[in-house]
């Protein structure tokens, strides 16, 4: 069965549209209200203080505004350089000094043991077929406190022969405990020093020789040159 149609005077009532009162539409301020266009341009300028008017403006009509944090300078603090002693002091001190009770061979035969294990894990171990002068620049720059070194050569004879532990190294001495206990203090200045691990004997030239244990490693030595005493 079909439905019958409405009166006009009914669908008249029925179609007609409802007052906006009566919608429940949001009050919303028309478009291009003076009101807003001042509180965005307020509130962006405090946002972004560093854009002038105009930029700000441009952004407004042409893209998406995306606000910039500017947060605030940090006053770094400066940090206090701790001092060390001065040459002098270090000598006062004494603090570079081995007592006499302490200057005894046997006392290093440990660190020297030390030493040879620590310069085979640098050669990757002290093989027959290893390359000379791959040993030898890794000596070059190694930490000799331990080895046991011999003067070979000098311009002054009472120091040819002397072998020992060096216990310190310093820019231009060594320190040297002998197998008598006696602490010998060698310049590296003149001399020429041998040092013998596994077969493999290694050459130190002194006058080339002339920095400290720290500064060793950094350094690029020469293995080819002329060597003067």
């Amino acid at each position: 069965m079909g439905s019958a149609p409405a009166p006009p005077c009914l669908a008249g009532q029925l179609y007609r549209r409802l007052p906006p009162e009566d919608t429940g539409e949001p009050r919303l301020q028309p478009k291009g209200s003076e009101e807003a266009k001042t509180f965005v341009h307020a509130f962006l300028k405090r946002s972004m203080p560093k854009m002038k008017d105009e930029a700000i403006q441009d952004m407004l009509t042409r893209k998406a505004v995306i606000l910039e944090h500017y947060p605030k300078k940090k006053t770094k603090q400066k940090r206090k350089k701790t001092k060390g002693f001065t040459a002098k002091q270090r000598r006062e001190l004494r603090l570079f000094e081995i007592e006499p009770e302490q200057q005894r061979y046997a006392i290093f035969l440990p660190l020297h043991e030390l030493w040879k294990q620590y310069i085979r894990d640098l050669c990757h171990g002290l093989k027959p077929d290893a390359q000379p002068h791959m040993i030898q620049s890794k000596l070059l720059k190694a930490d000799l406190h331990g080895a046991i070194v011999t003067v070979t050569k000098s311009k002054c004879p009472s120091y040819v022969g002397i072998t020992g532990i060096i216990l310190q190294e310093f820019k231009h001495i060594f320190k040297i405990i002998t197998k008598e206990d006696k602490l010998k203090v060698v310049p590296k200045l003149n001399n020429v020093f041998s040092l013998e691990l596994d077969g493999f004997i290694s050459y130190i030239y002194g006058s080339k020789f002339l920095l400290r244990a720290s500064e060793r490693s950094a350094k690029k030595f020469k293995l080819k040159g002329t060597i003067d005493l």
